[in-house]
């Protein structure tokens, strides 16, 4: 598959997944006035698992690779990527003193970059 496609499904998939994220922290955040940190990393977890399964049959297309072996190297790849834009949030929200929305949004980016290289060089490598 040529890079510029598993690219552009990445996207796609980023962009359903940042829906997920962004809804679920509008709802704890909005509605449940729940803390701006603890709704980021549910936000994060609800699209964990759809964004596997895509990424896994549609983006990086290893349907034939090993579940049980991608899942945790799976895992590893969020975990970079979360912790690396949690850590940016953290710095925009509370060093820069930027808006917290636009903290999380800005996120999205920082997680997605870091999660694709990850998954393309570690999870689903051929």
């Amino acid at each position: 598959m040529k890079e510029s496609v598993r690219i552009l499904r990445f996207a796609i998939v980023g962009f359903s997944n940042a829906l997920i994220t962004a809804l679920v922290i509008w709802i704890l955040m909005d509605i449940l006035d729940c803390n701006y940190l603890w709704s980021n990393m549910a936000g994060y977890v609800a699209a964990l698992v759809n964004n596997f399964f895509w990424s896994k049959y549609w983006v990086f297309s290893s349907g034939k690779g090993n579940f049980w072996k991608e899942i945790p190297l799976f895992l590893i790849a969020f975990g970079c990527a979360y912790a690396t834009q949690f850590i940016f949030l953290l710095l925009m929200v509370e060093v820069i003193d930027l808006n917290e929305y636009l903290g999380q949004f800005l996120g999205l980016f920082v997680y997605g970059a870091v999660n694709f290289m990850m998954n393309k060089r570690l999870t689903f490598k051929n």
